[in-house]
């Protein structure tokens, strides 16, 4: 689930689902839904896996829409999506120490890659996630960077300019670690413009962050106060953004 669900053709659910998720959300939106097809299945699963990165907790709940989805699900699209959602909420628990599940993660998305087909909307959604691992639990950037470009030019083509702010973002982040600054501040500035235009404020924190990573002062200090903002507005909502959002003044406290 990746799409902006904010175009002129969407019905009111999907824009109301859109608006509680883009909002840190997750459980209200996922209640919207009744999983009686495999479609609203996998959205509510999917919903449900995202809290679980942004959070670090509702695991069970995933897990059990997870488990809904794979039971409906009867097309080899269908079963890939949802093997996708297993393998990112297996990547999850891993990169948060929750569990080791690192195996199933990789397991998961390699059955997934077997199941949707290449040209398939699915499938740069797919690639990025086959990134991540690469990335941050395989330790590859040279593998990671692969996957990314592959997302990357499937959300360019599939018109998902959501998966689009994440790809420029981890492309960004490789850049950045090689000493690639000019790259990498055009990266993360792309993908912070197409968060704010899309309105998804639970994602544009982390964007603030990292393009603050790459400037000077005094707009460093700006983008981080923004992005600190937006962290109290959605109470605290990504956790993991709390460490590099302390205030300077807790920090001189307790040095």
């Amino acid at each position: 689930m990746s799409g902006d669900g904010t175009t002129a053709e969407d019905d009111p659910l999907r824009t109301a689902v859109w608006r509680l998720r883009s909002r840190a959300c997750w459980v209200d939106a996922a209640a919207l839904l009744t999983p009686a097809t495999p479609e609203a299945a996998l959205q509510r699963a999917s919903l449900l896996v995202e809290r679980c990165l942004y959070t670090e907790a509702g695991w069970e709940d995933a897990e059990d829409a997870l488990r809904t989805a794979e039971a409906l699900a009867h097309t080899d699209d269908e079963r890939g999506a949802a093997a996708c959602e297993r393998g990112y909420l297996a990547y999850a628990a891993t990169l948060f120490q929750v569990r080791d599940r690192a195996d199933e993660a990789r397991a998961a998305l390699g059955r997934a890659a077997a199941l949707i087909a290449p040209g398939a909307p699915g499938r740069p959604l797919l690639d990025f996630r086959r990134g991540l691992i690469a990335e941050n639990l395989t330790r590859s950037p040279q593998a990671a960077r692969a996957a990314y470009r592959r997302a990357h030019a499937g959300a360019t083509a599939h018109a998902d300019p959501l998966l689009l702010s994440a790809t420029w973002r981890h492309l960004a982040g490789l850049a950045l670690r090689e000493g690639e600054l000019t790259e990498a501040r055009h990266g993360f500035a792309e993908s912070l413009r197409i968060r704010e235009e899309l309105g998804y404020l639970v994602g544009t924190a982390p964007a603030l962050v990292s393009l603050a990573d790459t400037e000077t002062e005094p707009e460093a200090s700006r983008l981080r106060e923004e992005a600190r903002r937006l962290f109290r507005l959605l109470g605290g909502v990504p956790t993991w953004l709390a460490d590099r959002l302390a205030p300077p003044e807790a920090d001189a406290a307790t040095a």
